[in-house]
């Protein structure tokens, strides 16, 4: 028998990532937990509308989305700890700037770039709708077919409301052919 737990959101876990946007000339980082896929070429940040970084992307309008394992985990953590509001979190990282100018962390074995091409209001939330504009791989994690293998990746999760990171773990069945 289930049980109504009320309005849970309940879609966890999640992959982490960082967020990272130029602001005032400097790189700011601010951990997200609320991201989510739009087709296969747009994406949702859903951030808090006082993070610091929002003023960025909204004045650049492009945003990196780096995906967090288990390497650079703690690193990550603090980015949540932290506002750059208060702190300048600019020397975080070592960085590389995406064609289109967003910083992307050289820690990440996987970065996206990406162009804001909508932003939702909905309260206390920014919503940036991106579009990805490239997406960069480490080698060593890509397969002989050019695709990541998550076998190797291994990227951190975020498991809501308990606030703990997993790690993504055994490989369950091939999609679609398991009937």
């Amino acid at each position: 028998m289930k049980k109504n737990t009320g309005a849970q959101l309940a879609l966890y876990p999640s992959p982490v990532i960082v967020v990272g946007a130029m602001v005032d000339g400097k790189p700011n980082w601010t951990l997200v937990a609320h991201a989510g896929v739009m087709a296969h070429s747009h994406l949702m940040l859903s951030m808090v509308k006082a993070h610091y970084t929002n003023k960025g992307i909204r004045e650049n309008k492009v945003v990196s989305v780096n995906v967090v394992d288990s390497s650079w985990l703690k690193e990550a953590d603090r980015m949540g700890c932290v506002s750059g509001n208060k702190t300048d979190k600019s020397g975080a990282f070592a960085y590389t700037l995406g064609e289109k100018g967003a910083p992307m962390i050289d820690a990440a074995k996987v970065s996206m770039e990406c162009e804001v091409e909508d932003i939702y209001d909905l309260a206390g939330f920014d919503n940036f709708i991106c579009r990805i504009t490239g997406t960069y791989v480490d080698e060593e994690i890509l397969t002989e077919k050019g695709k990541i293998d998550y076998r190797k990746f291994k990227p951190a999760l975020f498991q809501f409301p308990t606030y703990e990171y997993l790690e993504t773990g055994d490989i369950l069945g091939p999609c679609m052919k398991m009937n």
